[in-house]
Parts: structure tokens; sequence; C-alpha cells
């Protein structure tokens, strides 16, 4: 009975159900950005970043690379986010071993940003 239940869950598909997934999703991205004070940093930064490309004219293929690496960092603070969210759940006593989860997950955030920037300054700074 349980096999017939999965199996019919996973070939059935339904319209409603996706546009709710797509409205947790929305949900999700509203209540992140209403509480974590880094993705407003980088909602900024983002914004700055698509105003600076219209006044400079970027290229196509430095606009898609643009996309890519603010799409990367925004992509890496939700997780970063998610996991410190799990993290503290888990537990709020100061554990090494949620340290380091945390620490790697911030790490990884920080390397996006880092290649973002990287990014942006190859294409912004000839333009000026």
């Amino acid at each position: 009975m349980i096999n017939d239940l999965v199996m019919k869950k996973r070939t059935s598909f339904s319209f409603t159900a996706r546009v709710k997934n797509f409205q947790y999703a929305v949900s999700g991205l509203r209540t992140a950005l209403a509480t974590e004070h880094n993705l407003r940093i980088h909602f900024f930064m983002t914004v700055a970043m698509m105003v600076t490309a219209l006044i400079v004219t970027v290229s196509t293929m430095e606009a898609i690379a643009l996309c890519i690496v603010a799409g990367l960092v925004w992509i890496t603070e939700l997780f970063n986010t998610a996991i410190e969210k799990i993290m503290d759940y888990i537990s709020i006593d100061r554990e090494p071993e949620i340290k380091f989860i945390k620490d790697v997950a911030a790490a990884a955030v920080l390397v996006a940003a880092i290649t973002a920037f990287t990014t942006g300054c190859i294409i912004f700074i000839p333009k000026f």
C-alpha cells in the first residue's frame, strides 16, 4: 500500500502542487530577506551591480557572468542561513562540531562573494 502511494505520488503531476511549491519558495525568500541582515546587504549589492551594468552597458557575456556570480552569492547565503537555523535547532550550546559546520557554510558565502567581487572588478574597472 505504501509503495502504491509512493509510486502514485511520483508519477502524478499536479499544477496546483507546483504553484504551492513556488509559493513556499517565495515565502522562504521573503522571510530570509526580512530576517537576515546579510541577505539585505546582498540585495543592495545586487541592485547596485544591475544599475551599474545598465549605466556602463555591459556585453551579453558580461551580463551572463554577473548574473551567475550574483546568483551564486544568493544561493550560498540562502544555504548558509538554512544550515545555521538547522544547527541552532539542533543545539544552542557552543559545540565544536556545530561551530565547524557553521563556519564552513559561512566560508562558502565568503568564497562566493569574493568570486562575485573579482568578476565585477574584471568587468567594471576597465569601463571606468
